[in-house]
């Protein structure tokens, strides 16, 4: 995104701990039958093949462990979201050109069960980093161009 630490959101942090808990324990199930092999007996090429598999999986695993280790590094250093420009972790509103108005938060991660929260990756959330209160922006949509108004940036309003 923009190369400096950016916060991440207390639903993102968890999920990226639970991920990160995730791969650890299917790394150290995989390095498990890396380690009980005999290294005495030469098998036969599939078992080496079988080898050469997991220790490749273990690779693909220590990447995303450590990726996921940095991101958590990083968001812990980042500051708090600004409440003046819309960036991961900001809360807002828009409108929009059919009259509707909707509350977000800027994130890293979807989450099919928040609905309120809204990726710095889709076309909406895109559009929105960096702007500020009365902005208008524009972005694309599976059916064509849109747009959207935001409203404000900080706590969004309650509702009721």
């Amino acid at each position: 995104m923009t190369g400096i630490p950016e916060p991440i959101s207390p639903e993102a942090r968890r999920a990226l701990e639970q991920e990160l808990a995730d791969l650890r324990a299917e790394r150290d199930a995989v390095a498990a039958t890396l380690q009980g092999n005999d290294a005495d007996s030469p098998g036969d090429q599939a078992d080496q093949a079988d080898e050469l598999q997991r220790a490749g999986e273990a690779a693909r695993l220590d990447a995303g462990i450590a990726e996921i280790t940095s991101r958590l590094s990083e968001a812990a250093v980042a500051a708090a979201p600004r409440q003046d420009v819309i960036g991961v972790g900001s809360s807002f509103t828009v409108s929009f050109a059919d009259g509707t108005r909707e509350s977000f938060q800027l994130g890293e991660l979807a989450n099919e069960l928040d609905q309120g929260l809204l990726t710095a990756d889709s076309p909406l959330g895109h559009a929105l980093l960096g702007h500020r209160a009365g902005d208008s922006v524009s972005y694309d949509t599976p059916v064509g161009r849109a747009s959207a108004v935001v409203e404000s940036v900080g706590d969004p309003p309650s509702s009721g």
